[in-house]
């Protein structure tokens, strides 16, 4: 049974971020700063998605009963793992947009990101699987980089969050590192060589293919320079810390 496109789960995965999201800011993060009681928000409903999309991520890939190929049709668990995603997605650009309006490169993530599950789920219907190895491959950092985020928010004020924060960054660089720096990269090189093959061309239309693939590397090259940035701020933030325990 194909879901259609106002199917039962998207609103109702919304309305479940969006309640998370609403918990966390009135509830959870109450007594925190103006600035960062909406971040910690953001980042607890991005908790709330990380893990469990692998997980349904995982399910729908093992469950899928055809072989998996970049061209592959989308199941009905595939698209569930898209509209939970696309969802999740939703919420967080209404964050940015109402709390961080000149974020305007998180804006354009989202935007792009949407676009991409979007397209999949409701235009094209295929090409799921390789969307979903890389959703699982984005979020598998998710609940480290979540906890990093929060103790990072609170580390000024809170010596046992600065703890955390110093305790958690390099063990989370590392991966992120491995993650976008190299499993990413290979995936989406094997993804590229299978669309540029025309194998796909009589089920997933160029303008697709081509435009997600557009949006993945930009993403990956972002993803690249910031873990690069966060490595020489953190080498730095090492070799100051030895200099000041010297002198």
């Amino acid at each position: 049974m194909e879901l259609g496109l106002y199917s039962p789960s998207l609103p109702t995965f919304f309305l479940l971020f969006l309640s998370i999201y609403l918990f966390a800011y009135l509830l959870v993060f109450r007594n925190w700063g103006p600035k960062h009681r909406p971040e910690a928000s953001s980042c607890f409903i991005s908790l709330a998605h990380g893990t469990p999309a692998i997980l349904l991520a995982v399910n729908a890939l093992i469950k899928t009963q055809s072989p998996c190929t970049f061209a592959s049709p989308n199941s009905v668990l595939d698209n569930i793992v898209l509209e939970y995603s696309i969802s999740y997605f939703l919420v967080d650009l209404l964050h940015y947009l109402l709390f961080f309006p000149n974020d305007i490169l998180f804006i354009l993530h989202h935007l792009a990101t949407l676009y991409v599950f979007f397209t999949c789920r409701y235009l094209v219907h295929h090409g799921a699987f390789a969307l979903l190895v890389l959703l699982i491959l984005a979020e598998v950092t998710s609940l480290c980089q979540n906890i990093w985020s929060l103790a990072g928010f609170r580390r000024a004020d809170v010596p046992a969050a600065a703890k955390l924060y110093d305790l958690l960054s390099p063990p989370f660089y590392a991966l992120y590192s491995v993650v976008r720096g190299i499993m990413g990269p290979l995936f989406v090189y094997k993804m590229g060589l299978f669309y540029l093959s025309g194998v796909a061309e009589n089920l997933i239309p160029v303008w697709a293919w081509a435009s997600w693939l557009l949006v993945i590397v930009t993403a990956i090259l972002i993803s690249i320079v910031w873990a690069f940035d966060h490595w020489v701020d953190w080498y730095k933030g090492r070799n100051f810390k030895a200099v000041k325990k010297v002198v």
